[in-house]
């Protein structure tokens, strides 16, 4: 038996395997490797999680609810806890919802870099959305105030005098972009209306801020004038849900079917209009 084999044999353990590295020509290192990145130190405020190979920085907070909530925003994880759960039990549930966490991090990120992102400029050759893809605005000095849409250049064409100003071609773009709201709104609300077959009394644009749309119980139906930035199947998504609530005034489970049964993936459509924050549109 070679010597090798006899401490192979001899110190199965193979915590004690490192005696073989003394044989000659074996080289030892018995220092593991340190990492040259210093760690940022904690925010103050915040308490540090070490998940995988992730470092999480959390604020805790305190109250009388009854389970731990969670909030993302451009400061990262907020948790809020009952005052009776320790802080071990905090950073178990932390852990299990490692995926979501981080997920919702980035999504965040993104939508901070967006924000920063420099506003549109008001002159020809400014590119605007439109129905999920970009126009540019093309200006002609014309005595004339018009404007047309050229939809095989996917051009808008505004006719205003050389004296107008910035606001001025804002609002003739605003209108134009109103009327076609009240043009494709009709035409969406009248198709899934009746894959439905609710009757709705009306509808009318919406300026709202924080809303894509609404509905009220005697069937008024209000959608933002600024879906018309996105492509239609997220227009489509606003109207389905507004529609729906004709059957069901609330967002319970049979709320949800009724929408998925008008379209099936809205989920994908719901998602869009959440990532794309109002702030984040052409400022008019």
């Amino acid at each position: 038996m070679s010597l090798k084999q006899y401490l192979r044999q001899k110190f199965a353990d193979p915590n004690q395997l490192s005696l073989l590295d003394l044989l000659p020509g074996v080289k030892v290192d018995t220092e593991p490797p340190r990492s040259t990145v210093p760690e940022l130190p904690i925010p103050a405020g915040h308490k540090r999680l070490r998940l995988d190979d992730h470092t999480l920085d959390y604020r805790l907070l305190r109250s009388k609810r009854r389970t731990i909530g969670f909030l993302i925003d451009d400061e990262g994880l907020r948790v809020t806890a009952p005052r009776w759960v320790t802080v071990a039990e905090i950073e178990l549930t932390i852990t299990e919802k490692r995926a979501w966490i981080f997920k919702k991090i980035n999504e965040q990120r993104d939508r901070s870099v967006r924000r920063l992102q420099p506003p549109m400029e008001w002159r020809d050759g400014a590119r605007l959305p439109y129905l999920g893809t970009d126009i540019v605005v093309r200006i002609a000095d014309a005595a004339n105030i018009g404007i047309r849409f050229d939809e095989q250049a996917r051009e808008l064409h505004v006719s205003l005098p050389s004296s107008a100003t910035e606001q001025q071609l804002k609002d003739r773009v605003q209108g134009w972009l109103q009327t076609e709201a009240k043009r494709v709104f009709a035409e969406r609300l009248e198709i899934y209306a009746s894959k439905l077959g609710v009757a709705f009394k009306g509808f009318a644009l919406s300026s709202a801020s924080t809303q894509w749309g609404s509905c009220t119980a005697d069937g008024r139906i209000r959608l933002n004038w600024r879906l018309m930035h996105f492509a239609l199947p997220n227009i489509d998504y606003v109207v389905a849900h507004e529609l729906s609530h004709l059957r069901e005034m609330n967002h319970g489970p049979q709320f949800w079917a009724t929408v998925q049964s008008l379209l099936p993936e809205f989920e994908t459509a719901r998602k869009t209009l959440r990532d794309h924050e109002m702030a984040n549109l052409p400022v008019f």
